[in-house]
């Protein structure tokens, strides 16, 4: 049986701008190793908490967020903003905003449930990663204000933009954390932010200081996240 390409129809050519698709062409057998070899590099990515001070390469953190940018949006709106803050002033000011919510995280706000979850983690209100690490990056999502559009699936695009941004900085050799204090406000005084930009992400960037652990964790097996029908 021969197998034929028909073209499909180019809705709404007449109304928006097309150019071709430049697809990558690789072979079957070289897209398998491409996949193996990828998830060995991001297997090895950990979130971490001890990090050395000294600085990371200002070139690493632009393609980083480059690449970020290239994760699809709602509406191709690209409702994020990456602040990056490497001023230790500002640092200082970021984790003591952010300690204070998570003090009241942990002292009233989470439920037994939550804090018995992340007792294996091993974390707490102290935050000196977010001082310690030389470069943090602040990601909001951008809404609706006087000078942007209406965004569509806001957190949906934000969060798949991170997954980017997380897995170019791993491969960098740069080790990340991904802090959500809540509620986040605070984040727009600090990064001085308009009000339609909403914090989302709070990312400690840098070295893994010498020594550094991790949590003793394993990962869930293929059989138990895919499906297959």
């Amino acid at each position: 049986m021969v197998h034929t390409t028909q073209p499909r129809p180019n809705h709404g050519a007449d109304r928006h701008p097309t150019v071709p698709l430049k697809p990558l062409q690789v072979p079957a057998p070289e897209a398998e190793d491409r996949a193996r070899s990828f998830y060995a590099l991001m297997s090895r990515r950990r979130t971490v908490r001890d990090f050395d001070s000294r600085p990371v390469p200002e070139a690493v953190l632009e393609w980083a967020v480059r690449t970020a940018g290239t994760a699809p949006s709602g509406a191709h709106v690209q409702p994020w903003r990456f602040v990056v803050l490497t001023d230790p002033d500002r640092k200082r000011r970021l984790r003591e905003a952010a300690e204070a919510e998570e003090r009241e995280f942990y002292g009233r706000r989470a439920s037994d449930e939550w804090l018995s979850a992340l007792a294996p983690l091993g974390t707490d209100e102290h935050k000196p990663f977010l001082e310690i690490a030389p470069a943090v990056i602040v990601v909001f999502e951008v809404h609706k204000g006087p000078r942007t559009p209406r965004p569509y699936y806001t957190k949906e695009s934000v969060g798949i933009a991170v997954g980017f941004l997380l897995a170019t900085l791993h491969q960098a050799g740069l080790a990340t954390l991904t802090h959500t204090p809540s509620p986040m406000r605070f984040l727009n005084e600090i990064c001085e932010r308009p009000p339609e930009e909403r914090g989302a992400y709070v990312i400690p960037v840098g070295y893994p200081a010498p020594g550094a652990r991790v949590p003793d964790l394993t990962r869930k097996s293929l059989e138990e996240v895919m499906i297959r029908l």
